[in-house]
C-alpha cells in the first residue's frame, strides 16, 4: 500500500476551500508520497516505447484516495483560483485530478473528450502521443473564459500542443496548466513554443528500464 510512516490529520490548505478528504499533514510529505509512487510504478514497452503504469496516469494499480488528495492539494495551492473561470479536464485520466480541484475549488469543469457530440461551436483537435493518435473534442469554452487546463502526465507534448492552440484559437485563455508528471522533454518543448504558464508537479524520466524523479 502506498503510504508514509506517521501520524494524519483532517487538513485545509488555507483557501478557504471545502477540501475533504483524509490527508497527509504537510506538503513534505504529499510530494514524498508522489515521488514514493514513482518508484512503486511498473514499466511496460509499447513496441520501442517505454510506458510507466501509474495509477495516477493509468487507474492502475489501485489509486489510494491520498495519492490523488495529496495531487490535488499540492495543484490548489499553486492556482490563483481568483484568474480561473473554469476547469478543463482531458479525457482520461486527466479528469480524477480535473473533478477534485472543480469540488475543491467551486469552479465549474468541462472535460475533452474523445468523442463528439456535435454541439454548436464544438473544436475537434488532432491529438498524437508517442503511443497513439486520435482526436479530442472541446465544447463549452467561450470566448474570453479563463482555462486552467488539467492533465495527469506530459511526454512528447503530442495531446498538449494542439489542446493549447484550440483553446487560444477558441478566444480563450490559458490561465494556467498543470500535469501531474513531466516525463522526458515534452513540457519543456511546450515552454519554448507558447507563452502560458505550463507546470508539473514532479519531473521524471525512465532511465535503464526504471522510472526516477528527476527534481
Amino acid at each position: 500500500m502506498l503510504g508514509i510512516s506517521g501520524p494524519r490529520t483532517r487538513t485545509s490548505q488555507g483557501t478557504g476551500l471545502n477540501q475533504g478528504g483524509d490527508t497527509i499533514a504537510t506538503e513534505e510529505e504529499k510530494i514524498a508520497l508522489l515521488r514514493q509512487s514513482i518508484a512503486d510504478a511498473p514499466l511496460i514497452w509499447k513496441g520501442d516505447y517505454p510506458y510507466f503504469i501509474h495509477p495516477l496516469t493509468d487507474g492502475v494499480p489501485r489509486q489510494e484516495a491520498e495519492l490523488l488528495a495529496a495531487a490535488r492539494d499540492l495543484v490548489m495551492r499553486r492556482v490563483d483560483w481568483d484568474e480561473i473561470d473554469i476547469i478543463l479536464g482531458i479525457e482520461a485520466m486527466g479528469l480524477p485530478l480535473a473533478v477534485a480541484l472543480s469540488l475543491a475549488s467551486g469552479k465549474p469543469l468541462v472535460v475533452g473528450r474523445k468523442r463528439s457530440y456535435g454541439l454548436p461551436g464544438e473544436y475537434a483537435i488532432d491529438q498524437s502521443t508517442g503511443y497513439s493518435k486520435g482526436e479530442i473534442f472541446l465544447n463549452d469554452i467561450k470566448v474570453g473564459d479563463r482555462v486552467l487546463l488539467v492533465d495527469d502526465v506530459v511526454s512528447t507534448g503530442g495531446t498538449l500542443e494542439p489542446i493549447l492552440r484550440a483553446i487560444s484559437a477558441m478566444g480563450a485563455i490559458v490561465a494556467d496548466c498543470w500535469v501531474i508528471f513531466d516525463k522526458d522533454d515534452g513540457m519543456q518543448r511546450l515552454r519554448d513554443l507558447f507563452n502560458c504558464p505550463l507546470n508539473s508537479l514532479l519531473k521524471i524520466a525512465i532511465i535503464e528500464g526504471k522510472t526516477v524523479v528527476m527534481d
